[in-house]
């Protein structure tokens, strides 16, 4: 359009002063004058194979003996049984004019990992478990722990210099024994670690018919529980950051779990402790909460803009990758969540 315009102005005032005032490169107008000529059309190359050859030669490509072998492959084959058909470069070329150039090898596809869904709509019926570090005074300690996603109760933990599968089974075993936790009841799931993939602990959990269940790989929200777990463990105003000894870690390590359990009042358990929901006692921690409240609306109504207001309550379900069309039953069980806690989803109750 202003090369248009600045040729209707050149007519009056000259091309240069044109240009000049529509600010239009004096050289783009010469070349609109003379357009570049459509390019002559390539010759076929005499050598170049004719269009029955290229069907023949396309037909041998996708058979179904070398559909999955590369252009290298097949041109050798052939070559061996004293037929060619064209260079391993026509081959590539006529693969590309039918938008055949790709992966041809018939190679193994891992499947997709599974994605974790486990419910729990009471105490001890999923456990996640895993494993943390301490930075020592020359390295670091390892804190295995093992978490009940519906209460957030730490029903057994261990502080160990090594992280070995022999430590997992023997926490497994000793707080399955202190929870009583009967034969089919409980899924254990926990990331892919060594220690949480290693053949013992396997066998253990068969012996016990304790169901397993691991995260994808690479995805730490399929264990949301463990890591804000850990995550509430790091954050405490009192964590020292290096423990000087392993008795120190130890003792701090007893000090947290006791406060977590038994004192700490979880956002995603309506502000109860685990221990209240874990042990059943949290529905009358909740009544005592509920009269409380409503005599305060009794004494001061005005107070309350919204009416009558009653304290919150615990989820009835927790999940870890709820599923999208609704409470359908997976063949594993699921967990809750907390506003900090990513991957998990809680059911609240009505």
């Amino acid at each position: 359009m202003m090369l248009g315009a600045a040729e209707e102005l050149g007519k009056t005032v000259g091309v240069a002063e044109a240009c000049r005032a529509l600010v239009v490169p004096r050289s783009s107008l010469y070349r609109a004058r003379k357009p570049k000529p459509a390019p002559v059309p390539r010759p076929t190359p005499r050598r170049a194979l004719s269009s029955a050859e290229k069907a023949d030669l396309h037909s041998v490509l996708d058979s179904e003996r070398f559909w999955d072998m590369s252009p290298r492959e097949v041109y050798a084959t052939l070559l061996d049984e004293g037929l060619y058909y064209g260079s391993v470069s026509t081959m590539y070329r006529l693969l590309g004019e039918y938008g055949e150039v790709h992966e041809r090898r018939n190679q193994r596809r891992h499947p997709a990992p599974i994605r974790p869904q486990l419910r729990a709509t009471g105490p001890n019926m999923v456990w996640s478990w895993d494993v943390t570090e301490l930075r020592g005074p020359k390295g670091f300690y390892y804190l295995y722990t093992i978490l009940d996603i519906y209460s957030r109760y730490v029903p057994g933990w261990l502080l160990a210099e090594w992280e070995r599968a022999t430590l997992a089974e023997q926490l497994i075993v000793a707080t399955c024994a202190k929870q009583g936790i009967r034969r089919n009841q409980l899924t254990l799931h926990s990331d892919r670690g060594s220690a949480m993939r290693s053949k013992t602990v396997a066998e253990l959990l068969i012996q016990l018919q304790v169901a397993k269940s691991h995260s994808r790989p690479y995805t730490p929200t399929d264990n949301p529980y463990s890591e804000a777990q850990f995550k509430t463990l790091k954050y405490r105003p009192d964590y020292p950051g290096r423990f000087e000894s392993k008795g120190e870690a130890l003792g701090w390590a007893r000090a947290f779990f006791r406060w977590y359990n038994e004192e700490h009042h979880h956002v995603g358990l309506g502000l109860m402790t685990p221990a209240a929901v874990h042990y059943g006692y949290a529905e009358a921690i909740y009544e005592r909460r509920r009269q409380v409240l409503a005599a305060a609306y009794v004494a001061h109504p005005e107070r309350f803009v919204r009416g009558e207001p009653v304290p919150p309550r615990w989820p009835d379900e927790v999940w870890i990758n709820r599923p999208q069309d609704g409470h359908r039953e997976s063949p594993h069980i699921e967990p809750e969540a907390s506003g900090n806690e990513p991957g998990a989803q809680a059911g609240s109750r009505a």
